[in-house]
């Protein structure tokens, strides 16, 4: 059984050592673990450092292309190298290392294919009462939008199986934590969450410039992924309120057709007919994205078993060397 334990980074030379050797060497039902860094485009020293401390693997962007871009190619790379379970933490060493034996437990024991950290959000001194509240929102949204009971979604500290790990995509370029909880939950991958400790901030978080960058850019994610993976309930809820409103005025029109004062409502007659023909618009399109999602669900399964064929093939050629 090997374990991967991947880290992000951007610039990270200040506080990546610090984050590494924080990192365990043995952990019960693990037989190997092994360290990988994806260098998302770093100007310093972030790679010297990786290396002088003797990390395993090293993923190289030579521009900065984002945390999501960043974490599925990290997943290519674990992969690649054979691993059977994936640990994603963070450079700045904001995860207390010592949980990642609480992490893996339920993927050793066969109960989850992707397991994420709690963080102690209200006792985290750092956040401001306006973030944890945005995070406790957020995480209620993405519980809804994948039918999990995942309290802490933002949190970027998880393990996941090599089994999981096949079958994730991220389509935005923002983040990958919601996203990937949504489609985890959507594709019904056992999913679960543990209770995690947090270290003192070494840094502020680079993620976003401001709150209500947080704010647009989670809200976006939260909802392209919905209509992604629920596109026939998504644009039919809208369109049905559309076409609900329309109704109301359009009897609202013939309220004052029959009363004979038609002639000087017809502006109501006509956004009425618009707001149904809008609504009935954008039913169809729902119906074209639910064709369109059963296609995507085809070509993700097509996926899925040429990504284990092409890293089961690599595997099996280096147990043979």
């Amino acid at each position: 059984m090997k374990l991967i334990i991947q880290i992000p980074c951007y610039n990270e030379a200040e506080t990546l050592e610090i984050a590494l050797n924080a990192l365990p060497k043995h952990i019960d039902g693990i037989d190997t673990i092994e360290y990988l860094i994806i260098n998302d485009g770093s100007i310093d020293n972030t790679v010297e450092v990786a290396r002088n401390w003797g990390v395993n693997y090293v993923v190289n962007f030579h521009r900065n292309k984002g945390l999501a871009k960043g974490f599925m190619a990290g997943l290519d790379a674990c992969l690649r190298n054979g691993a059977d379970i994936i640990v994603n933490t963070d450079a700045d060493n904001q995860y207390n290392a010592d949980d990642i034996e609480k992490l893996v437990r339920p993927i050793l024991e066969g109960r989850s294919d992707i397991v994420i950290g709690e963080r102690p959000i209200d006792q985290t001194e750092h956040f401001s009462p306006l973030k944890k509240k945005l995070q406790h929102f957020g995480s209620w949204v993405v519980r809804r939008a994948s039918k999990s009971d995942i309290p802490d979604a933002p949190s970027g500290f998880r393990a996941i199986s090599r089994e999981a790990a096949m079958h994730m995509n991220v389509i935005n370029e923002y983040t990958y934590t919601l996203e990937t909880i949504v489609q985890a939950g959507r594709t019904k991958i056992a999913m679960e969450s543990v209770p995690v400790r947090t270290n003192e901030e070494l840094r502020p978080s680079r993620l976003f410039s401001s709150m209500f960058s947080y704010i647009k850019k989670s809200m976006l994610t939260i909802i392209r992924a919905y209509a992604m993976y629920k596109p026939l309930v998504f644009f039919s809820t809208i369109g049905g309120i559309i076409f609900a409103v329309g109704v109301i005025i359009g009897i609202r029109y013939l309220g004052f057709y029959f009363h004979g004062a038609g002639r000087g409502h017809t502006q109501s007659l006509i956004l009425a007919s618009t707001l149904l023909l809008i609504g009935f618009q954008t039913f169809v399109i729902g119906m074209l994205g639910d064709v369109i999602s059963a296609n995507r669900k085809i070509l993700e399964d097509v996926q899925y078993h040429v990504r284990k064929l092409e890293y089961d093939r690599k595997e099996d050629e280096e147990k043979e060397e």
